[in-house]
């Protein structure tokens, strides 16, 4: 796919000044904050807070940075972001803009996070720590413009089939349509920089299971869950939910199935969002994209009509859940006591 080289307004690299408040107050109003409120998102986050609610940050002036060569930028971007300290460079100088991102970068060296630290981070998921690694003010006003166009995108292509929607389709959509609105060549650097970023560095512990930002849902493979709204893999993903509905009754119901990159993209910097742009808080209840297994095969179960309730640790107390337990052959992705850094998911059906 080819790109464009487009620096719209509020990025273009006469206007992009980490100390203009004008630019700040944009970028929030610009982002309504429509996946902010979805369940996934919210987790036990209270009704007061919101994106909208976010404090105007302290800024200090820009450091001058040396010009870089287009792939010395694109490796230093990434370095980075996985430091927690990066800002958008200037624009590659290639011509071509497009959802394929290089190849996974080389494995760096992490260092061995203690397990009783893990564990504290797993069940303290909603604190934050002296250690967490949180977007740079230059990249938060970025994150909101991407966050506001994969809004407009998903009102406008229907959440069902966003849930699906990969990034070849998702930018033609928007460079198609001016309701939702070409991604610029800022936003979309943006987005390669946080799937191809070793999520390590900011304490998310599990395997990369899709290595490929445009990797695509292929249609032959799922089906649409009736009553749900959700999609799941055909075969084993499939096979493994109508045996819960049989064994525990019409009580459970699909709460999240299939999550491509798009739509766990637009999860992650949501939560991060409303996490005050910690990317350490908001891994610790979802996992960035290109890590969640919704992607390759597992799928989510909750009460009928709990609600926002099925994504929080009370799921564990109904009778649905020990049910599940009982029967032997359910396993939990995430337990209570696991060393991924991620918070206890009663509601997450290990399948892959």
């Amino acid at each position: 796919m080819k790109r464009r080289d487009l620096l719209t307004g509020l990025f273009a690299a006469s206007t992009f000044a980490l100390g203009n408040g004008w630019l700040w107050k944009h970028a929030q109003d610009i982002y309504t904050p429509t996946t902010a409120s979805d369940p996934l998102v919210t987790g036990n986050i209270s009704d007061s807070e919101s994106v909208r609610a976010l404090a105007e940050p302290t800024t200090k002036p820009p450091q001058a940075q040396p010009k870089l060569g287009p792939s010395t930028e694109k490796a230093a971007a990434q370095a980075r972001l996985a430091a927690g300290t990066s800002a958008p460079g200037p624009a590659p100088s290639e011509p071509e803009v497009s959802a394929k991102g290089p190849a996974a970068p080389e494995p760096e060296l992490v260092p061995q996070v203690a397990d009783d630290r893990i564990l504290e981070k797993v069940r303290n998921f909603e604190q934050e720590f002296t250690d967490d690694i949180y977007l740079s003010d230059q990249e938060r006003i970025v994150m909101l413009s991407v966050l506001a166009r994969m809004e407009r995108a998903e009102a406008f292509i229907g959440h069902g089939n966003y849930n699906i929607c990969d990034f070849d389709y998702l930018l033609k959509v928007a460079k198609r349509f001016p309701q939702v609105g070409a991604f610029s060549r800022v936003e979309m650097d943006f987005v390669e920089r946080i799937f191809f970023a070793d999520a390590r560095h900011y304490g998310f512990m599990g395997e990369k299971v899709i290595a490929d930002l445009t990797a695509a849902v292929p249609d032959k493979e799922i089906l649409k869950v009736p009553y749900s709204g959700q999609y799941i893999y055909r075969g084993q993903s499939e096979q493994y939910y109508q045996k819960l509905k049989r064994d525990i009754g019409d009580s459970i119901i699909l709460t999240s199935g299939i999550r491509s990159n798009v739509k766990q993209m637009h999860l992650f910097l949501a939560k991060t969002a409303v996490s005050n742009f910690n990317l350490s808080k908001a891994s610790r209840s979802l996992a960035p994209p290109g890590h969640s297994f919704h992607g390759v095969g597992d799928f989510d179960v909750g009460k009928v009509g709990w609600g926002i309730a099925n994504f929080s640790d009370k799921f564990a107390q109904t009778d649905e859940f020990k049910r599940m337990q009982d029967l032997g052959y359910v396993q939990i992705r995430y337990t209570e006591d696991n060393r991924l850094g991620v918070r206890f998911e009663p509601w997450h059906i290990k399948v892959v």
